[in-house]
């Protein structure tokens, strides 16, 4: 009975891994640099200073600038720049056209995003990114149309969970099997690795598997909220304390001084101030709400005070949250990570490489375990290799490239955040063609060497083509920007070194123990 057990859980993990592998490999690569997101954007733009400003004034700032600017606006969303974000960053919502309504249900569209001093409340002329952004969106939408990514990463997060329960029950000897790496033996190397990988950090595989399913849940189960609550907004407002969306009274009245509203949220939600949405501004049914930051909580799920935007009164404390709103908000915390600590992000950061190397070795797992020596490759082992090659190797080529191409496209031209993007795509594809015209081998050596060329490119680019460079920044004292260079080029040395090992000639046969753990 307990052979036929580990026998079916084997068949599971084996073809749920592969199945699925590609995709998770590119979820947990592009997820584990969103780690540092708000770093990657400032990088991004390097025309931007850093300042530190408080909360209070950074809105006063922003609300000015709009009143000055979009004063005949429905709505004004402002989110604050904090230690990791060194701009404020505005988008509005027009007043609504009457000739065109939007269908109901659907939101109205928002107007261009606006990045503010947070000083002066002046607009910042920054080059043209999505940054940071685009990794963490990548990870969980996949660059597909809503909702079909969030789709596709749903599903495969669900055959990771059983990938990672059925591989427990399977490898009977894993935790004797972590102790186990053994260099330069071929097959076997490849297990250990995969064993080492998957034991290291299985409680953070597992709780960053399930947590990122939850963060999605209210998409793939909509129909508790469906059959109970007339509007999506409706569970909204009782659940996390959005306020109600009150229309606006058609007589004209002053925004009071936000500073202080700010400065009175602070001191009720006891955490610094993330985001300030004014509604109806200039109309005496104005509402400000003020929303805490995450930055120190592991509940991401903050609470919001409203005010009266024309009296200053408070009309909405913030509500304490429910059991299950808060396991919720505790979930999406432990999965985005706000809360942690440099040192802390740092750990994140290497667990996160850690599943992609689980994955990845899973994935050469597959096919070294059926290649025959002498024999012909049959379709689907090649297949499935140059898939692992095209991925493997191929995507962090088109991550570099996405990073080059915000230093190489000049900061000035249109539709440059487009363009970066559309670069990181086209490097990848590239990639995955050129491969093809090599043996298997040899397309490993070629790509993480591509690679590792790609990755010292980008410090490179970065000091001729501003004034940020490695050194620059080190005489400045500039951390982040030196930091960052670095850690292009320990990047760099790692595939540079894969594409020599990858090059090294392999000759050891997989051993009967080496077949049955890969389930053969």
């Amino acid at each position: 009975m307990t052979r036929s057990l580990r026998q079916s859980m084997a068949w599971i993990h084996g073809w749920l891994g592969m199945l699925a592998g590609w995709i998770l490999f590119a979820m947990f690569l592009t997820g584990t640099a969103s780690y540092f997101r708000p770093e990657i954007t400032r990088w991004m733009q390097p025309e931007l200073p850093m300042h530190r400003t408080s909360g209070a004034q950074a809105t006063q700032a922003a609300v000015a600038e709009l009143a000055r600017s979009n004063g005949g606006d429905q709505q004004w969303f402002i989110m604050l720049p904090d230690d990791r974000t060194a701009i404020t960053r505005v988008f509005t919502i027009p007043q609504p056209d009457a000739t065109a309504k939007p269908a109901p249900g659907k939101r109205r569209k928002r107007g261009g995003e606006l990045e503010l001093d947070p000083a002066t409340g002046k607009p910042i002329h920054a080059r043209e990114t999505r940054g940071g952004e685009h990794f963490y969106r990548f990870h969980f939408q996949l660059q597909l149309p809503h909702p079909w990514g969030r789709w596709l990463a749903g599903v495969c997060g669900m055959f990771m969970l059983a990938a990672i329960v059925s591989g427990v029950v399977t490898h009977k000897r894993i935790f004797a099997d972590f102790f186990t790496l053994r260099w330069n033996k071929g097959q076997r190397s490849w297990l250990d690795t995969h064993n080492v990988s998957a034991v290291l950090a299985l409680p953070y595989h597992a709780v960053i598997t399930y947590t990122g399913l939850m963060t999605l849940v209210l998409m793939y189960l909509p129909y508790p909220i469906a059959i109970n609550y007339k509007q999506p907004l409706d569970f909204g407002r009782e659940a996390y304390g959005l306020p109600v969306d009150a229309e606006a009274s058609k007589r004209p009245a002053p925004l009071v001084p936000i500073a202080p509203l700010v400065r009175d949220a602070e001191a009720r939600l006891k955490a610094p101030v993330s985001r300030v949405v004014v509604r109806h501004p200039g109309d005496a049914a104005a509402t400000v709400a003020i929303s805490a930051a995450t930055v120190s909580a592991l509940n991401a799920r903050t609470g919001t005070a409203v005010y009266s935007g024309a009296t200053g009164a408070l009309l909405q404390s913030p509500s304490n949250s429910g059991a299950a709103v808060s396991t919720v908000g505790v979930m999406l915390g432990l999965h985005i990570a706000q809360y942690a600590a440099p040192g802390l992000r740092w750990v994140l950061f290497l667990l996160g490489l850690t599943g992609a190397a689980m994955v990845g070795t899973g994935l050469l797992l597959w096919t070294a375990a059926r290649r025959r020596p002498g024999a012909t490759p049959f379709f689907g082992l090649r297949l499935v290799e140059r898939l692992n090659i095209a991925t493997i190797a191929g995507l962090p080529i088109g991550m570099g490239a996405f990073l080059l191409a915000n230093r190489l496209i000049p900061a000035a031209a249109t539709g440059r955040a487009d363009a970066e993007v559309a670069t990181m795509f086209y490097a990848w594809g590239a990639a995955a063609l050129l491969q093809l015209l090599r043996p298997a081998r040899q397309a490993w050596a070629a790509l993480f060497a591509i690679g590792a060329l790609v990755f010292v490119a980008i410090p490179v680019a970065n000091a001729l083509t501003t004034s940020r460079g490695l050194l620059a920044s080190w005489q400045a004292g500039d951390w982040l920007f030196v930091g960052f260079d670095l850690a292009m080029l320990v990047t760099a040395v790692l595939l540079g070194a894969a594409a020599w090992r990858a090059g090294r000639p392999q000759a050891v046969r997989a051993t009967r123990r080496v077949k049955e753990m890969v389930h053969v």
